[in-house]
């Protein structure tokens, strides 16, 4: 794959992948976010560092000799990287920047400097633009909450909204595979490997089919942690235009912690099954000011696009400011 110069730059900076010794760390998103403001500070482009010397960016920048060196060693692996970039393109994976067209604009205008510095992805990139709607909740659910996401799923592919979600067993899958049995599209956000996931005979027929995009902030094969899922569940609320929580557990759980902070920021609607077998953690969440969104929804599937913008209350989206990492 073919990136442009600054975004070469910028992966090199702040990949994981290719690393020169097992110690060396990559740039967060916050220290991106901080170097950036001294690159325009001092009037230096991004593609400007690769190839230079520890002492050259330490000078131009004017910064301490160890995060000059530090940069230095990260610039400084852009064959290596060049073998990477080769193989993800073999297993079908690309990557976005923050500087790339392709790169999702809900993650710039709702996240702002929280925003991931890029993304690697399988699938159409363009489908994590999609008007759509984030469909979580728990890892086991009964088999009325597998009824409801499966119709949801399906729900979603009949009118036209995509199904974000995080690509989980249990109402994340779910909901991704209905809406794909019924000639829909989907979007996972995933914490943990990406190399993993596309390696599935399902993913893999409908990425070829267009289906699919799977995508994730973090490197192509890490390994599953709570952080990062936890982290990862901003980034589905932020995708999409409606929020709908099939199953939470009170006050614990990612389920929850993603639906608390998608109240506190108003980044979507945040719609919660009600109903008198809903868990108590959707009870709660809709006394602190979910909409409730009832347990058999009576009306066409093809509708329920239009039945979420007609129960969204009327408010404006709020920016949130933060770092993922």
């Amino acid at each position: 794959m073919k990136l442009t110069d600054d975004s070469f730059a910028l992966f090199l900076l702040c990949s994981h992948l290719g690393l020169p010794e097992p110690d060396a760390k990559p740039l967060s998103a916050r220290e991106w976010n901080q170097l950036e403001l001294k690159l325009a500070e001092h009037s230096f482009n991004v593609v400007e560092l690769p190839g230079s010397s520890a002492e050259r960016i330490k000078s131009v920048l004017q910064i301490g000799g160890d995060e000059a060196a530090r940069l230095a060693g990260l610039l400084d692996r852009g064959g290596v990287m060049d073998q990477e970039l080769e193989r993800l393109e073999e297993l079908g994976i690309w990557i976005v920047t923050r500087f790339d067209e392709d790169y999702p604009t809900r993650f710039t205008e709702r996240l702002k400097s929280a925003a991931p510095v890029m993304l690697y992805g399988a699938g159409s990139a363009r489908l994590l633009n999609h008007r759509g709607l984030a469909v979580v909740g728990s890892r086991n659910i009964d088999p009325r909450g597998f009824a409801l996401t499966e119709f949801i799923g399906n729900a979603c592919a009949e009118s036209k909204l995509t199904v974000y979600s995080g690509g989980a067993r249990g109402v994340d899958k779910t909901a991704m595979g209905a809406a794909l049995a019924a000639g829909g599209t989907a979007a996972g956000l995933l914490a943990d490997s990406l190399e993993k996931g596309i390696r599935a005979a399902d993913a893999r027929t409908a990425i070829e089919e267009g289906q699919l995009v799977l995508a994730t902030p973090y490197s192509p094969h890490a390994s599953f942690n709570v952080g990062m899922a936890m982290a990862r569940n901003k980034l589905i609320y932020a995708l999409s235009d409606f929020a709908l929580v099939i199953a939470s557990d009170a006050e614990k759980g990612g389920t929850w912690a993603g639906a608390e902070e998608g109240l506190k920021t108003g980044i979507v609607p945040v719609f919660v099954v009600e109903g008198p077998d809903a868990p108590d953690g959707n009870r709660l969440l809709i006394k602190r000011g979910a909409i409730p969104f009832p347990a058999s929804f009576e009306d066409s599937p093809s509708s329920l696009g239009d039945w979420l913008e007609e129960h969204t209350p009327a408010k404006e989206p709020v920016a949130v400011q933060g770092s993922l990492f």
